[in-house]
């Protein structure tokens, strides 16, 4: 190899070594517009840095650079874990570190994936279907990531949106419309920076940058949902026990007289919610601790949600449940969509019996029904979610044809003084709002709060303080578009586009 050539191939592995460097800082950095910082114009300048570094690069390096933008907005959005499952969970730490870069490198592969197809087969004759290709096929692979292997949304760009413009699409898209406007208007500021574009071009893509946030801006002025009744006056209890503390058995006294101190504070809502698993202890082992409170709200004239582990002997069954206490539809609502490792181990049996004989976690809580009847309290149909699973709005559309009023309880004591919880009230306000509801959010040690059908905060408590919140909420009834038909029109319409984009290439265009 001549001098020459070396010094060229040198070059390229710099360059490379360069653009890994930049893509990964780019996708930690985009970690800063979700809550708590809430830079949401990041979440628009993050991916078009992305565009531009895999701008005229050769497939597989374009796959790389993807796979270290993945890396970079993974593996600082989501540390957390190592708190979660060694610190609370104690799950041995080299399991730990394997997992969390088992998850990093497998939601790298969507990123990879985006940018890699993307450059393979359309983007080499220049910007022209970069308008269709890369909205198209960053949101039906954030739509897949949401449901493959159980699914895994956070993080989905659509959520940083929350205090934005751009919001005005939930109603009518949900969290993958909002998506698919912010990587939109990526994609136009993209074009409008690169040198060669004409001025046409470069116009077109301004227009349609005004066009995305003028539109929701103005549909926003349009009310899907309407009244259903006064107002309600509700109470949040959170007891902010800390999760070390939580399950030992000389602290359950002391957890349940807080609750019931709590309540006590609360009388004169007519509904009062607890957060998930609150009290350390089955239910079946309490009835007449829940007896005497049923009776103490019937008295003050409050129903109860309260979550709860309940168990079944026959057969062995755990659930993580929300107990409405209600003379009128009252019950048990049991959670549909169970956390890998948290809730449930898809291990081999091998594996089962060595974390047994470690002392670890090993029984599985088993997922509730995905039919499950609508329970009632204080005169409304409730919407029930529980902890994690209001992440997957699609799975609830279903019952906000009945729902009046969301609840969700969690307990997000596992992540500790983290940015998962800050997330976490983030993605509730958007169920809030694609869903056109109040929804009453009650966790263990924060983020207590009650959120209105625009994904406003109308309450909330500081964290890890003990204490409860009162607000009054609105009873809604009507569907929005989201709420009517779900990720479908998005998910068609993105595949219908890629495969206009896919015929185009054919013909040269």
């Amino acid at each position: 190899m001549s001098v020459s050539a070396r010094g060229a191939d040198a070059a390229l592995q710099l360059q490379t070594r360069w653009r890994l460097a930049a893509a990964f800082c780019t996708g930690a950095a985009l970690n800063v517009a979700f809550a708590p910082f809430g830079w949401w114009p990041l979440a628009v300048l993050a991916p078009a840095a992305l565009f531009a570094l895999i701008r005229s690069l050769p497939p597989r390096r374009a796959g790389w650079t993807g796979a270290a933008f993945g890396a970079g907005l993974f593996a600082f959005g989501t540390y957390w874990l190592y708190t979660c499952l060694h610190v609370f969970g104690l799950v041995p730490i080299w399991l730990t570190l394997v997992l969390q870069a088992a998850l990093i490198a497998l939601m790298s592969i969507y990123s990879a994936a985006l940018c890699y197809l993307a450059n393979r087969f359309w983007l080499k004759a220049g910007a022209t279907r970069a308008w269709l290709v890369l909205p198209v096929l960053w949101v039906l692979l954030e739509w897949l990531r949401g449901w493959a292997l159980s699914g895994f949304p956070w993080l989905s760009l659509g959520y940083a949106m929350i205090d934005s413009p751009l919001k005005g699409w939930a109603p009518l898209f949900g969290v993958y419309g909002v998506t698919w406007a912010v990587v939109t208007i990526a994609v136009a500021v993209n074009v409008s920076l690169v040198p060669a574009v004409p001025t046409a071009r470069r116009l077109m893509a301004v227009g349609a940058i005004a066009l995305l946030f003028l539109i929701p801006t103005l549909l926003g002025r349009y009310h899907w949902t309407r009244v259903a009744g006064p107002a309600l006056p509700i109470a949040a209890v959170q007891g902010a026990v800390s999760q070390d503390q939580k399950w030992q058995a000389n602290n359950l006294e002391a957890t349940m007289t807080r609750y019931s101190q709590l309540t006590a504070e609360a009388w004169g809502a007519r509904l009062i919610v607890w957060p998930e698993a609150a009290l350390p202890v089955l239910a079946n082992d309490i009835p007449d601790y829940l007896r005497r409170l049923q009776e103490l709200g019937r008295a003050h004239g409050a129903d109860f949600a309260i979550g709860l582990v309940s168990y079944q002997p026959t057969p062995k069954q755990y659930h993580n449940g929300l107990l409405v206490l209600s003379d009128a539809g009252g019950g048990w609502y049991f959670k549909r969509h169970l956390v890998p490792f948290g809730e449930y181990f898809p291990v081999p049996a091998f594996v089962r019996s060595w974390m047994r004989l470690m002392s670890l976690p090993y029984d599985d809580i088993t997922a509730g029904g995905e039919h499950q009847p609508t329970l009632s309290a204080a005169g409304q149909k409730l919407g029930l979610t529980i902890c994690y699973e209001d992440a997957f709005g699609s799975q609830q559309l279903q019952i906000l044809r009945d729902a009046t009023l969301l609840i969700n309880v969690t307990n997000n004591a596992w992540y500790g003084d983290s940015t998962a919880p800050h997330q976490h009230l983030q993605i509730a306000r958007m169920r809030a709002l694609e869903a056109g509801r109040y929804l009453v959010r009650a966790a263990n040690d924060g983020i207590t709060a009650a959120i209105g059908p625009h994904g406003e905060i109308v309450a909330r408590l500081p964290q890890f303080q003990k204490a409860v919140l009162r607000a009054e909420v609105q009873p809604m009834t009507g569907l929005t578009p989201y709420a009517r038909l779900g990720n479908y029109p998005v998910v068609v319409c993105a595949g219908l586009l890629l495969a206009i984009a896919v015929r185009r290439r054919r013909q040269g265009v």
